[in-house]
């Protein structure tokens, strides 16, 4: 199994590459949605919003737009602040009709199987008549990665158990713009994951031997890794860590 902690070799944490590989991801004038449970995400917002994309247009799950709370919650991406401090106020049922009319630019989701073939599984382990576990299910999901102009997918757990060669259900498929792990990023292209960039705490080998499906490719480049200026705006956005819980499950 790949390692999540800081070790001489390994300076940063993947939660900040991740997030810094992110925030470059995102562009000026893009409209920009995260949901319920995505303090990654949300931190990688604020971080572009800061840096690479001062004219994003930010909506959150509460239905804040543009919210001028720097720091984030320290315990929630659905915070209080992301609705008090905002520009403005869009709710959750209206991210859904701006999606399938083509206005949203990029939103953030997540599932927990993902196959060669773009396939997501966000519903049950096993069949799903008789499942071994029974997942929350589409949501969000079912509906924003299809429409969404790039739907970016982040995952904290990278192993043969979440990418596999086959889902176990097709929650929804396609459309991906890119899965961000602690070990790569894979893109999508011709009805396939591609492997397009490694960590830099790790290696091509070791991102096989943790996925599922074949992965063709044999030279990538490495993830850029965190400046001096991109860890001290994550610091100050998330002062207590809170992107780094989702790696102690």
């Amino acid at each position: 199994m790949y390692s999540t902690s800081y070790t001489a070799n390994k300076p940063h944490h993947p939660a900040d590459i991740m997030i810094c590989a992110i925030a470059r991801m995102l562009k000026n004038d893009e409209t920009i949605f995260h949901g319920v449970s995505s303090s990654l995400p949300m931190v990688a917002m604020k971080l572009a919003k800061a840096l690479y994309a001062p004219a994003a247009v930010l909506l959150n799950i509460p239905g804040g737009v543009n919210s001028s709370s720097f720091k984030t919650s320290e315990y929630s991406s659905a915070g209080e602040e992301l609705w008090d401090n905002s520009e403005a106020i869009f709710p959750l049922e209206k991210i859904f009709d701006l999606s399938m009319r083509g206005g949203l630019d990029v939103a953030f989701l997540s599932g927990v199987q993902f196959d060669a073939s773009g396939n997501v599984n966000a519903s049950v382990i096993g069949s799903y008549s008789k499942p071994k576990v029974r997942l929350p299910g589409g949501a969000g999901s079912a509906v924003l990665i299809p429409t969404a102009k790039k739907a970016i997918i982040w995952r904290t757990k990278h192993d043969k158990r979440t990418f596999v060669e086959n889902v176990d259900f097709v929650t929804t498929r396609g459309n991906i713009h890119k899965i961000v792990t602690p070990l790569c990023i894979f893109g999508y292209e011709n009805s396939r994951l591609y492997l397009d960039s490694i960590s830099p705490n790790t290696t091509i080998e070791e991102v096989k031997a943790n996925t599922g499906f074949t992965i063709f490719e044999e030279t990538v480049p490495t993830i850029m890794e965190p400046t001096r200026e991109e860890l001290s705006l994550i610091k100050r956005i998330d002062p207590k860590g809170v992107r780094y819980k989702e790696f102690s499950k």
